[in-house]
């Protein structure tokens, strides 16, 4: 069974899975890359999201590799450009990532012209379908804090400053539509009304954000939003990080080169956000992996489908390594969840709701 389709907007047409290249050029190398990438094409994936400062973790000598990979494939399988949606992201601020243009201070109309053009650079292509803004020019709570802190704000470069760095993107040919990414209510809505305050602003058409079994926070205010704006969810981390296949709870703790096992130490957000120490996120885990034995689903197929069936995702983002990874994943676009499961897994959301942030 191929891999279905849904409009991200009314001019592009996206596989409902895509997959995320952030593994590329760290934990696969440029062989295993192609691997992966014909096999999700030939299984009817024909969107992928990159980013300038990918592979995670994240490391100067390994910056771009991802969406270098990511190009040379396209090259050398000779694909015509418009059978694939590529879809990228420039960095926020960022006092960590120096290699990546100092920074980057701000999202600033240099710092996002600069990685629009490196970017394109990189994956060889004379455009991106996709371009976001990988997390806010502001401070917000966000990759596992929930609470809102006043005192942590600072003067961000505004919304009209970085639309119209986009949308000069846009009229020179080098990006096609614009989105966000790790963003909140207040920010989809601000990019909103700043487009529609000026016509020459191009207008979001998603927003990437976490939403899992184990993290609906989309649905607290983001879907009222996007809902009523028309604007698509890309959801990332549809397994949690790969906690929902519930191999962090196998005796031997998973295989020693899983993403949380291999970069114990090295992934703060992983570790953070998606940590089995904490007794909550454990039980809800348990529970839901009960949920798909007691239906005799595959864990996977059961995460996946339940991302899937919500009304405003376009697409569910994730990750593989492996060929039966990515394999598990496209099977479980042929799972459909029954009223009886779905009423499962609300049940174990009213006891451990959003345990994820």
């Amino acid at each position: 069974m191929a891999v279905p389709l849904s409009n991200l907007s009314p001019n592009i047409l996206v596989s409902k899975l895509c997959l995320g290249t952030m593994t590329f050029g760290e934990q696969n190398s440029l062989s295993d890359s192609f691997n992966l990438l014909d096999k999700a094409f030939d299984s009817g994936i024909n969107f992928f999201d990159s980013a300038e400062m990918y592979p995670v973790p994240q490391r100067a000598e390994t910056q771009g590799r991802s969406e270098e990979y990511f190009g040379r494939w396209l090259k050398e399988r000779k694909l015509p450009r418009d059978r694939v949606v590529f879809a990228t992201k420039v960095s926020g601020p960022s006092g960590q990532m120096t290699w990546i243009r100092g920074g980057p201070t701000s999202l600033d109309s240099r710092n996002i012209t600069e990685a629009i053009d490196s970017s394109l650079l990189r994956a060889q292509t004379d455009y991106i379908d996709l371009y976001q803004v990988h997390w806010p020019d502001r401070y917000v709570p966000m990759f596992g804090e929930t609470d809102y802190d006043p005192v942590r704000q600072y003067n961000p470069v505004s919304f009209e400053e970085q639309l119209d760095a986009l949308g000069r993107a846009v009229d020179a040919g080098k990006i096609r539509f614009i989105g966000v990414s790790n963003e909140t209510p207040y920010g989809v809505m601000k990019f909103l009304q700043a487009a529609e305050n000026n016509p020459s602003f191009p207008r979001i058409i998603s927003v990437q954000n976490s939403y899992n079994l184990l993290c609906r926070n989309f649905n607290s205010g983001l879907a009222e939003c996007c809902h009523l704006e028309r604007v698509r969810l890309l959801a990332y981390s549809p397994l949690a990080m790969g906690v929902l296949s519930g191999k962090y709870l196998l005796p031997d703790g998973g295989a020693h080169d899983a993403r949380l096992n291999l970069f114990k130490g090295r992934y703060s957000e992983g570790e953070s956000r998606y940590s089995l120490s904490n007794p909550t996120i454990r039980e809800a885990t348990k529970a839901y992996l009960s949920i798909a034995e007691r239906y005799g689903i595959h864990p996977v197929s059961l995460a996946i489908a339940f991302v899937l069936r919500h009304p405003l995702v376009s697409s569910a983002i994730f990750g593989a390594t492996k060929s039966w990874q990515l394999e598990q994943v496209v099977g479980a676009c042929e799972v459909k969840l029954n009223p009886e499961i779905i009423a499962d897994i609300d049940e174990v959301h009213s006891r451990f709701t959003n345990p994820c942030s």
